[in-house]
């Protein structure tokens, strides 16, 4: 014999009703099948619903009980019953009952347990009647039976206690004579040994079906939903949330007590008590393996069996210098919430004894603080306690596993991870059995919470980056271009799963939690909303992603002042923009420590080099207990590309043109031909060996003339170009007559640092450096007299592009 329930959704249309008859039919060819049956879906909510309005005297009963006729009507409809046939009928009959009780609920003002147990029960008669009478319609060997006449319960309304010994031996009875292949039963109730309708409260359709079970030994209870079963975590909030095949009964019922919905643990006690498995099955899905409940779970290798949450929790914080040491707070608190029928969730202690903290339903705070407070008045009046503090907009998260009891460092996993995304957690409960470690958040951050764990104990070590660009011009566009071109490489082989979840130019940005489509990213764009900068903050703030980055490819000092803001909600920032960290002392500084708070990655290799690893050797050199003595270098490839390309037979001003055509400069020129951006440069390096020194401390001998100095605009820039080639051309004829090549060299040597253009003679190692290339020569305690050399491209779209995704990637891999 198999015993099969079906929940809400499972009958909750025409469509579902048929899936759960094929699953019947099926059954029934090989085993004789008991089906248990919840109301339709919602139906119990809105005979509740109707009740209240007839007893507050709220005509709109009457529309609320018209929308559950029309639901039970256009489903009998749809199931292609005779209009004429005793089943319209039959189902009239029930509903002008219903009715009925809802006109007299209205007339006597009054809904009392015993009425509400009536009353609710109407959804269990109708759904069931009509399964079976379809079947039987479509001529199959079924039965409607009355659960009623089965289970005998005390007259303790709206949750009746169930007397197993009478209500097994009706089960039995009934089902040694009965012939037919299925019956079906209504779930959730029951009636008293009065004979008067009782319910077995919240899950009681589980209880019903948990109780037959039992009374008929059968080798395995059903329970089919519109899940494939119990999942690792909440699919809903987490993709890549899985079914979990085979789980113990604690662990399932840890994992239902917080939060999971398939399974009210409660009303299971039946077949758990003897040992006989629960099968959760999905009825859209059928074939789906599903989740088997049992105390025959291997313990295999794993630790974590799932993570849970309840949301719409409220912490209540009793603490006082005046409750260490004095029994009995424990015993008042606790006493006060019982009379209350305040259901505590969680509790955690301090060893001190100064608090206790209780997390509770959001819904009893305000009754809760009111009955505490009164109860510990003259202790608040003597200040030897404080008043109940109360917090709100809370969830708990929690770990489910029976073998986490066995692995040292699984709490260790867990709040480094949630610290890690900058999660903060209010309170901790653990067990003596070590099955559950719960954690009490903010429930704004239970979907990062849930994705950053699962992502960690369930998860083939694949870490997520969710990326957020802002300036997708040229080097924007090619490292979108990358990031879409390495995606498949970067999941294979070094387990990092990159989607960009933001992008913005100076116009437009567009934002997707799931990951902006890379192939039509363009087309979005221009169709997103209107760009802001606060905006874009604002925007990767409320996504609340885990292990979120800010790309900066500006140049702009409105975006660099925003990196504090990003560092302080734990997103970590990557930046070609050379602004802040050349900026104040005091800024850099701060972000440097934002960045170790927050544990927020601040990198920026690409502020000096472009792709070259020039910081990231600086920083192991440091690291390795080297220091820094001097520092030579060409550090713009633009200027480079320009010195290399001028002669006394080009113009200046047509390569400089060129240069910026090719990407080599910043939109604005003159940020680079006036050693400013050189400057910045050689200043991150210096601040980067430890030496603290400010833009102004940088000497700064400049080439430009004095009209290209003072010029108000580039295009005024551009202007004094052409009108003082004769500068220039001196500067060429120069270096020439002493076989020199022109090259602007940055220096930092004894604290002090400078830039200038220089004229570079044979053998010296910038003498051949060509087109846009940078060097650096790093002097060091160990490297005294032959320097470490760094020299490649320093410019372009795509080396820049390559250095921020290089960036990226490192942040992946830490």
């Amino acid at each position: 014999m198999k015993v099969l329930k079906f929940g809400g959704t499972s009958v909750g249309s025409s469509k579902n009703i048929n899936n759960v008859i094929n699953i019947l039919e099926n059954y029934s060819k090989k085993d004789t099948v008991v089906c248990i049956v919840s109301a339709v879906g919602g139906i119990t909510d809105k005979l509740l619903l109707a009740g209240r309005q007839a007893q507050n005297k709220d005509n709109g009963y009457i529309e609320t009980f018209n929308t559950i006729k029309d639901i039970h009507f256009n489903i009998i409809n749809e199931l292609n019953l005779d209009k004429s046939s005793p089943i319209v009928e039959s189902v009239d009959i029930k509903l002008n009952a219903l009715k009925s009780l809802l006109d007299g609920i209205f007339l006597i003002n009054e809904l009392s347990p015993k009425t509400s147990d009536k009353l609710v029960s109407f959804g269990e008669k109708l759904s069931s009647f009509i399964i079976a009478e379809t079947m039987k319609n479509r001529a199959l060997s079924v039965e409607h039976k009355n659960s009623q006449d089965l289970i005998t319960t005390n007259s303790n309304f709206t949750k009746a206690e169930v007397y197993s010994s009478i209500t097994n031996k009706s089960i039995q009875d009934y089902f040694k004579s009965a012939t037919q292949r299925i019956t079906i039963l209504p779930g959730f109730i029951s009636k008293s040994k009065l004979g008067e309708e009782t319910t077995l409260g919240r899950g009681g359709s589980d209880f019903t079906a948990a109780i037959v079970a039992a009374a008929l030994k059968v080798e395995q209870l059903e329970i089919w939903t519109d899940v494939s079963g119990m999942f690792t975590t909440n699919p809903k909030l987490v993709k890549q949330a899985y079914p979990i095949e085979k789980i113990s009964y604690q662990e399932a019922m840890e994992l239902s007590h917080f939060g999971a919905k398939v399974l009210y643990p409660p009303t299971v006690q039946p077949v758990l008590d003897l040992n006989i498995p629960i099968h959760i099955k999905n009825t859209l899905e059928p074939h789906a393996v599903g989740t088997i409940i049992s105390n025959d779970v291997a313990n295999g290798n794993y630790t974590v069996r799932g993570i849970s949450n309840i949301e719409n929790i409220a912490l209540l914080t009793l603490q006082g210098s005046g409750m260490v040491g004095i029994p009995g707070f424990s015993k008042r608190l606790f006493e006060t919430l019982s009379q209350e029928k305040i259901n505590v969730i969680l509790i955690t202690q301090a060893s001190s004894e100064h608090s206790i903290c209780l997390g509770i339903d959001e819904n009893d705070a305000e009754i809760a603080k009111t009955t505490i407070d009164a109860t510990f008045e003259n202790e608040i009046a003597l200040h030897k306690i404080d008043p109940i503090i109360v917090e709100k907009e809370l969830s708990i998260i929690a770990l489910v596993g029976d073998n986490m009891k066995s692995h040292q460092g699984i709490s260790g996993k867990m709040f480094s991870t949630l610290g890690k995304n900058n999660i903060n957690i209010r309170a901790i409960a653990q067990g003596a059995s070590e099955k559950n470690i719960s954690a009490v958040i903010a429930k704004t951050d239970v979907k990062k919470a849930l994705n950053s764990l699962h992502e960690q104990f369930f998860e083939a070590k694949t870490k997520q980056l969710n990326v957020f660009i802002t300036g997708v011009g040229n080097v924007g566009e090619k490292l979108v271009d990358q990031i879409k071109q390495q995606r498949k490489y970067l999941k294979d082989n070094l387990k990092i799963n990159m989607r960009i979840a933001g992008l913005s130019n100076s116009r437009k940005m567009i934002f997707d939690e799931d990951g902006i489509d890379l192939n039509t990213w363009k087309e979005q764009l221009a169709e997103g909303e209107k760009a802001s900068l606060n905006g874009f903050f604002e925007s990767t703030k409320k996504l609340n992603l885990r292990n979120s980055i800010f790309v900066d490819v500006t140049a702009n000092n409105e975006v660099a002042t925003l990196y504090e803001k990003y560092l302080r909600q734990s997103i970590g920032v990557v930046a070609c923009n050379k602004i802040a960290c050349s900026s104040d002392l005091e800024n850099y500084k701060l972000l440097k420590r934002l960045s170790l708070k927050y544990n927020a990655p601040f990198l920026f290799e690409t502020n000096v080099g472009a792709g070259l690893p020039i910081i990231d050797t600086l920083n192991n050199l440091i690291a390795s207990g080297d220091k820094i003595t001097s520092i030579h270098a060409v550090l713009s490839g633009s200027l480079n590309f320009v010195f290399n390309n001028f002669n006394d037979s080009t113009k200046f001003y047509d390569v400089v043109k060129q240069a910026a055509a090719e990407g080599y400069t910043e939109p604005d020129p003159r940020i680079d031909l006036s050693g400013v951006d050189v400057a910045r440069k050689i200043l991150i390096l210096a601040r980067e060996s430890g030496v603290e020194m400010n833009l102004e401390d940088i000497e700064n001998t400049p080439f430009l003339s004095k009209s290209g100095l003072e010029s108000g605009s580039v295009d005024d820039f551009y202007k004094t170009l052409i009108k003082d080639e004769a500068h220039y051309q001196q500067l060429y004829a120069s270096a020439k007559a002493k076989n020199c090549q022109l090259k602007y060299v940055a220096q930092f040597n004894n604290g002090k640092a400078s830039v200038g253009l220089q004229e570079i003679p044979i053998g010296h190692p910038f003498y051949n450096l060509e087109g846009k290339d940078n060097i650096v020569m790093f002097y060091t305690k160990r490297y005294p007299e032959q320097p470490m050399i760094i020299k490649g491209a320093g410019a372009g779209a795509d080396v820049t592009a390559s250095g921020l995704f290089a960036d990226i990637i490192r942040i992946g891999n830490d």
